[in-house]
């Protein structure tokens, strides 16, 4: 699966750890990692997959120059935060960790798409699940059916 990973582009230690430790359990997992590419959540997700052997895209707000260090694949939009819309839709499920309304718009856009969305200490929105812990949201991962099993179903 793609697991889009959003949060803050600025985080305190705490929720860096979060982030970092997500990344890595996404990576394990076999999943590719895709978020907005620049710091705070976003780099220490990247950094955690990519240090377990992951692969991380990055879908930029502008230029590619702009992608932190442990962005594999960088994607240049030029769109800014309209480019929320992509990383939503390049996505089988999306974890929220803590940001502002930025992340808050992924999660409003991946619920309307109909995407699964967790909620790890982000925004309480009616149809996001909550995790306690990365864990605890890759648990909850485990029971989503790729995208392409779903388009089966339907």
């Amino acid at each position: 699966m793609q697991i889009a990973v959003v949060g803050g582009g600025v985080c305190s230690p705490k929720v860096q750890d979060m982030a970092h430790r997500l990344g890595r359990l996404i990576a394990l997992q076999g999943h590719v990692l895709v978020c907005g590419g620049l710091g705070g959540v976003m780099e220490a997700a990247c950094c955690g997959a990519r240090e377990a052997g992951g692969l991380t895209v990055g879908i930029l707000p502008g230029e590619r120059q702009q992608a932190n260090s442990c962005v594999d694949i960088a994607i240049a939009t030029g769109m800014g935060h309209a480019r929320n819309v992509i990383i939503v839709k390049s996505a089988d499920a999306v974890v929220a960790l803590p940001g502002e309304h930025g992340t808050l718009s992924e999660m409003a856009l991946a619920l309307k798409m109909n995407k699964p969305v967790i909620s790890l200490d982000s925004w309480e929105i009616s149809g996001a699940l909550k995790a306690q812990d990365p864990e605890e949201a890759l648990e909850l991962l485990s029971r989503i059916k790729p995208r392409s099993e779903r388009e089966k179903d339907e």
